[in-house]
């Protein structure tokens, strides 16, 4: 039996395209503006086509064709429009930014394939933003396509992933069966959290601005999420530490586990912080703690936005490091600049998160199938 079929629309470097890879499906082709994630798509997805450039461009039929599909044969498209007009951190957000209105793009792309499911991602603030306008139109959009939708937001780490992160997903199909949502795994009266420790503990220690090349891991696999990581990998990659300036080693040194720029001497804060409220900057130079969740990683872990310092060594983590809090593989390796490479992971839908999904979609189909059965032995 054939594995079903998956196209991710603003793929990025693919985190939801390799977690629906884990679930079962053939990843056939990928879509984004973006050079550096491409060619990280394209080197860890080498069975998929890649098709580059601005989705304004690419039509319908250049999936088609570039598949061999026909409409309406796809199993699932997949999706994250870029956030950025809805993000709470864009304090400018809203229906006016142009990037609010890609889902537009989304939907012509949908109407042109007509998958059985679709599945699309992004941030909690497209709930509020403009009002919600552009919530209640996505989900207007999808159903006037002749889908069955619903949205819910989704806690990666309810799922096994070790890092506070909230998104929104939009679940529908064409099929009739039902909408499934993936059971959570992990709280309280489940499974315990993914900690950092579970995540980071085994990866090679590093000084502030050391690159070590492609080393060897530092121990062992000491927990399950480690060796499910580690599996198909015999080396770190993607591990080096940015270089930060004195002042912000100065500050460092008084950062406990767990603490944060409330830590640090009065002296030694920036000048903008020296006047903030201590209820304000909540995450600003936290330090990870090692029995802890990390903090949502973002496209630029910097300790002055987050708490992006390593629980026991004075400096800022690795991108292999944010990639394990993401649940990236270690196989899975980002091209690239650095920046580019945190830009890669913060950006991705996790893994894991994507796996849930995509067993959740499986499950939907069976029970559909074996129902449709059950009423044809009836009839």
């Amino acid at each position: 039996m054939s594995r079903p079929s998956v196209i991710d629309l603003f793929c990025g470097a693919g985190g939801l395209s390799e977690g629906l890879r884990q679930a079962g499906f053939k990843v056939l082709a990928g879509n984004d503006i973006d050079t550096h994630a491409g060619n990280t798509f394209a080197a860890t997805h080498p069975d998929a086509k890649f098709l580059p450039g601005s989705i304004y461009d690419l039509s319908a039929q250049d999936f088609l064709r570039e598949t061999g599909l026909k409409k309406y044969e796809l199993d699932v498209l997949a999706g994250g429009p870029p956030c950025q007009g809805y993000s709470v951190y864009n304090h400018q957000r809203g229906m006016h930014d142009e990037r609010s209105h890609l889902f537009k793009e989304y939907l012509r792309i949908v109407e042109g394939l007509m998958p059985k499911w679709l599945v699309m991602e992004n941030v909690t603030g497209i709930m509020s933003a403009g009002e919600g306008e552009a919530f209640q139109a996505v989900l207007a959009g999808i159903r006037n396509l002749g889908y069955t939708v619903e949205a819910e937001i989704l806690r990666a780490e309810e799922y096994g992933v070790p890092q506070e992160r909230r998104r929104v997903v939009f679940l529908g199909n064409r099929v009739g069966a039902p909408i499934v949502w993936p059971e959570k795994t992990h709280g309280p009266d489940r499974k315990p959290f993914t900690t950092i420790r579970d995540a980071l503990s085994d990866l090679p220690s590093l000084m502030n601005g050391e690159d070590k090349g492609i080393p060897d891991y530092r121990t062992p696999a000491t927990s399950e999420y480690q060796l499910e990581l580690r599996n198909g990998s015999s080396s770190v990659h993607n591990h080096s530490a940015s270089k930060l300036g004195a002042i912000n080693l100065e500050r460092m040194k008084h950062i406990p586990q767990g603490g944060s720029w409330r830590d640090v001497p009065h002296e030694l804060l920036p000048a903008g912080m020296q006047r903030a409220k201590r209820s304000d900057h909540t995450k600003r130079y936290g330090r990870m703690r090692w029995e802890g969740l990390s903090c949502t990683v973002l496209t630029k872990c910097d300790i002055h936005w987050g708490a992006y310092i390593h629980p026991e060594q004075d400096r800022s983590i690795t991108v292999r490091e944010a990639a394990r809090l993401q649940s990236f593989p270690d196989w899975f390796h980002f091209t690239g600049p650095r920046t580019e490479q945190f830009v890669q992971v913060g950006n991705a839908v996790p893994p894991l998160l994507g796996k849930c999904i995509g067993k959740a979609i499986l499950e939907a189909e069976a029970g559909s199938n074996d129902a449709q059965t059950q009423k044809a032995a009836m009839a």
